[in-house]
């Protein structure tokens, strides 16, 4: 897909939330990292049902403190007993202190762009959470630190039977002795935070991300691989894992590539095959992309041609099942692994095809006797007898048969569905008859074929047309522009905002591939890239700019059966594995 280079732009910030640390902060050293340590009391254990009577903070970098933060709040309740003999603080001392829908914006502010760290951090950070909701402030995307869990990670049980406060304080001879108050507990906490990290900063760790992705269990030969991320760039493109013989072992797609390829090398992936690819993997190459469609289709075609062992993903787009008319005096329907112009797929397996053929042919006349009549023929003489299943097609002769097979050529076209009216209309007649466990049945292979003959032909609608270019807008505030021919991405690129885009969709279109078709209902397109193309279409904010031809359903097809066949397939029982 050739395209101009795309152009550039950060994505790495989120404006919705408050700060979020760009990868260039998260690489910061840890001496050079800016962390908020918090802790909360509070008048119980539940977030939703208790409230907050004191916040501590404790701004530090490099060891020096920049700042501290504390204050009473007053919960609107009393503080029960039990808490005042752990805290020692009365419902008298809050009774004048601010609410916490004034205290929190301050608060926020404090810790703005910092690393907020808690002791038990679940708790802290949850009371904080809760509260900003209920005063409807948006919470900022901080990163959070759990000194609980890095203690429990770094210390032996030996060394550390219990990694409460109090004894973790005890254990590193912390300056501050823990009070149960918030200010001073908070101090504690940062005398346990510089001494873990002193700990693990003889182990190799140390910048955030390697501090993260050592809390979970990561073995150090997956966390050493984390360099194999440093050189992708931070752009929307297709990852390729390959192995000690430059075999392609897993491809993958991210909207970030150096943030998705890292997650890899962290606790977060636990996948015990995508471990062992890991485990392998020497080096990992990349495309950088324009847009999540071109990746999309990249990732597709590179699964095609490499055949990844480690990727669960279909890596033979090309090998489903089509139903087709033979070519005979007296055509048949039969089930073959490369479609005609007059087919009807793909399906994933072999029965799921040959139900369906057998559905089209009860009810468009289509014989299902298998033996071959020769031209100038007639029919019917050599069919089963109607005591064990006679042959759907009634006609004798060639010209009163030929209509039979027209119209399942119509059905699969969408220019005549008077075959779903009879499905529908037999269902109806059977469930009259009380005879509710065959209308079930019919119910079931409508809703079936209905379904594949609206995927086909909503893919054949966009495979038909030469050339249609669309445009998405970026959020950046720039243009995603694709240009598609035969159903198939031929070039994409971008217009970023302040460019004028029509310029840059004349060069996409004049350096767009050329497509070579094929007399298939798909025209030789991959039917999961027609449906990649066809999902970004039909997506929020997408227009297209021109087509060559229209890009329309067939006005009969099944495209107007599709919540019929949606609601008739929840309605079937789930089926049940017996042993």
């Amino acid at each position: 897909m050739p395209r101009p280079r795309p152009s550039g732009r950060s994505l790495d910030s989120d404006r919705s939330g408050g700060i979020q640390l760009s990868f260039d902060e998260l690489d910061t050293p840890l001496r050079e990292t800016t962390f908020v340590v918090v802790d909360l009391e509070t008048t119980g254990g539940s977030s939703d049902a208790d409230a907050i009577t004191e916040i501590g903070a404790v701004k530090v970098r490099g060891g020096e403190i920049l700042g501290e933060f504390g204050t009473l709040v007053d919960p609107g309740r009393a503080i029960p007993p039990y808490i005042v003999q752990i805290t020692g603080i009365t419902t008298a001392m809050v009774r004048e202190a601010p609410r916490i829908d004034a205290v929190l914006p301050t608060f926020l502010e404090f810790a703005e762009g910092a690393v907020l760290v808690a002791h038990n951090a679940g708790f802290d950070i949850g009371f904080l959470k809760a509260a900003a909701a209920r005063a409807a402030l948006p919470w900022p995307r901080f990163q959070v630190l759990c000194t609980v869990k890095l203690a429990r990670r770094v210390l032996s049980r030996d060394e550390a039977p219990s990694v409460k406060l109090s004894a973790l304080a005890t254990l590193f001879r912390s300056e501050t002795t823990p009070t149960h108050r918030a200010l001073d507990d908070a101090r504690a906490t940062v005398d346990v935070l510089h001494a873990l990290i002193g700990r693990v900063g003889n182990q190799g760790v140390h910048s955030l991300p390697e501090l993260l992705d050592y809390i979970p269990n990561v073995s150090s030969s997956q966390r050493a691989k984390r360099s194999l991320a440093t050189h992708l760039p931070q752009a929307p493109g297709v990852y390729l894992f390959r192995g000690p013989s430059e075999e392609v072992l897993y491809v993958g797609t991210a909207s970030d590539l150096r943030r998705r390829v890292r997650t890899y090398f962290t606790g977060s992936e636990t996948r015990g095959r995508i471990r062992e690819m890991v485990a392998l993997a020497i080096r990992v190459d990349h495309v950088v992309c324009a847009h999540p469609l071109e990746a999309g289709v990249r990732e597709l075609r590179l699964l095609s041609a490499h055949v990844p062992p480690y990727n669960r993903r279909s890596k033979f787009p090309m090998r489903g099942w089509w139903i087709t008319l033979t070519e005979e005096a007296f055509p048949r329907l039969a089930v073959v692994r490369m479609p005609t112009i007059d087919s009807l797929g793909p399906f994933r397996s072999r029965s799921d095809a040959a139900d369906a053929a057998l559905t089209v042919a009860e009810f468009c006349g289509i014989r299902t006797c298998r033996s071959r009549i020769p031209k100038g023929s007639r029919h019917g003489s050599k069919c089963p007898p109607k005591e064990i299943g006679s042959c759907p097609a009634t006609a004798d002769t060639e010209d009163g048969y030929r209509a039979a097979p027209e119209l399942a050529r119509a059905l699969f076209r969408g220019t005549d569905d008077a075959p779903l009216h009879r499905m529908r209309e037999r269902i109806e007649e059977l469930a009259a008859s009380e005879l509710f466990e065959s209308a079930a049945r019919l119910r079931d292979r409508t809703a079936a074929l209905g379904l594949a003959l609206r995927r086909m032909q909503r893919l054949s609608a966009l495979a038909a047309v030469e050339e249609l270019i669309a445009a998405r807008k970026d959020p950046g505030g720039g243009w995603e522009i694709a240009v598609i021919r035969a159903g198939r991405l031929a070039s994409a690129g971008t217009a970023a905002q302040g460019v004028p885009p029509m310029p840059v969709v004349e060069t996409l279109a004049a350096s767009a591939e050329t497509v070579r078709t094929e007399p298939t209902p798909l025209r030789g397109a991959s039917p999961e890239e027609l449906a990649v193309v066809a999902r970004w279409l039909e997506s929020d904010g997408v227009r297209i700019v021109r087509a060559s031809s229209g890009y329309a359903e067939p006005a009969h097809g099944a495209g107007g059966w599709e919540d019929w066949c949606t609601l008739a397939r929840a309605a079937a029982p789930p089926t049940v594995m017996v042993e």
